[in-house]
């Protein structure tokens, strides 16, 4: 067991990519669970860590909306965990009556059985009108009819006491696309995820709280060949649960005056004591993971095919290549333990001939 000090790391998978491991319904769980206890401190997205019905709890886990994420690995935010927060529910007016009620009815058993604090609930003024569309790289994404509708009610719900909000959009259904079943049997991309970005990424810029989405979608048909990695998805009837829990102990978003400040409390996150960014190989275009690399961040770039193809190669970044999560969150343990990544592969380089300083270039000395 180590006795090393816990060695913040970043975890980013970008949402609606095909990512094989985190492309899906929080089936990046497990290694996120594994990277945390490699590291003791472990810095993720919603993404990784929303499962449906299905969720985990970790003190060593801190869940930050995305461009959140972005902003601390920036330098611009730090993270004060250890709050209990209060999560304000907004629902889209769009939402059919028996739908609603269905979220209604996850909100209340969150409160009874699992003890969350919640409240208030309300919905927006005019229905979102959310849209999806996808890239020409293949990814997900989408936008919102009415934005305006969307922070109205985020003000409305941060004015009344909520210090986190967990979002409910009306999604298209199209229970026929060819997406939706390429997805479900686990070769194609979540067409909900780049609008669900799109969502949380312009409630958390605008309010400045930790924010999630779960889409609110009608029941599909049961399917005898559903990928494991989508089923967390067809366990109820909302996306809701793994939200709210995760918001619940989500931390506190602190601004930072200036780039790099110092003076804060030694308990709270600071994006100088980030230790490594851990993000897929061909995704390393994030700005997060950007930041990152600009400030010296080791970066571990793990093979986790998906839609794009942004390598280390093609960025000119310096990356510690892995196979798997699984060999780096062993890489992440050797940088936390101090000892260098290049000790534990072979062949082991010896160091290059050693080079004779020009004539007249030696040390001075002062008089």
């Amino acid at each position: 067991m180590t006795t090393a000090a816990p060695f913040p790391t970043l975890l980013v998978v970008p949402t609606g990519i095909g990512c094989a491991v985190g492309g899906f319904a929080g089936d990046a769980l497990p290694a996120a669970r594994l990277l945390a206890a490699a590291s003791g401190c472990l810095i993720t997205h919603p993404n990784v860590m929303n499962g449906a019905a299905l969720y985990w709890r970790d003190p060593s886990i801190h869940y930050v909306e995305g461009s959140a994420l972005d902003r601390f690995a920036a330098g611009n935010l730090a993270l004060r965990p250890g709050r209990c927060q209060r999560v304000g529910v907004l629902l889209d007016a769009g939402i059919e009556a028996d739908l609603l009620q269905r979220h209604l009815q996850v909100v209340e058993a969150c409160r009874a059985t699992l003890g969350l604090q919640i409240g208030p609930v309300l919905c927006t003024d005019a229905p979102l009108a959310v849209s999806l569309a996808e890239g020409p790289s293949g990814a997900s994404w989408g936008s919102l009819g009415r934005p305006d509708a969307l922070l109205r009610a985020g003000e409305r719900l941060k004015a009344a006491g909520a210090t986190a909000i967990a979002v409910v959009a009306r999604f298209p259904d199209d229970p026929d696309s060819e997406a939706l079943a390429a997805y479900r049997s686990g070769s194609g991309v979540d067409a909900l995820a780049g609008a669900e970005a799109v969502i949380s990424h312009l409630l958390t810029d605008h309010l400045g709280l930790p924010c999630a989405h779960a889409p609110a979608l009608g029941p599909l048909p049961l399917n005898p060949g559903l990928d494991p990695r989508a089923a967390a998805e067809e366990l109820g009837y909302t996306f809701l649960p793994c939200v709210l829990v995760g918001l619940s102990g989500a931390p506190d978003l602190v601004p930072l005056s200036e780039p790099g400040e110092g003076r804060i409390d030694p308990q709270w996150l600071h994006p100088a004591r980030i230790g490594a960014v851990v993000a897929p190989a061909g995704a390393l275009g994030g700005a997060a993971v950007l930041a990152c690399a600009e400030r010296g961040v080791p970066l571990i770039a793990v093979d986790n095919p998906c839609v794009l193809q942004v390598d280390a190669e093609a960025l000119g970044l310096e990356a510690i290549a892995a196979s798997s999560f699984a060999e780096a969150a062993g890489l992440v343990l050797a940088l936390r333990e101090g000892i260098c990544p290049g000790a534990l592969g072979r062949p082991f380089s010896p160091l290059p001939p050693l080079v004779s300083a020009p004539p007249g270039r030696g040390v001075s000395h002062s008089r």
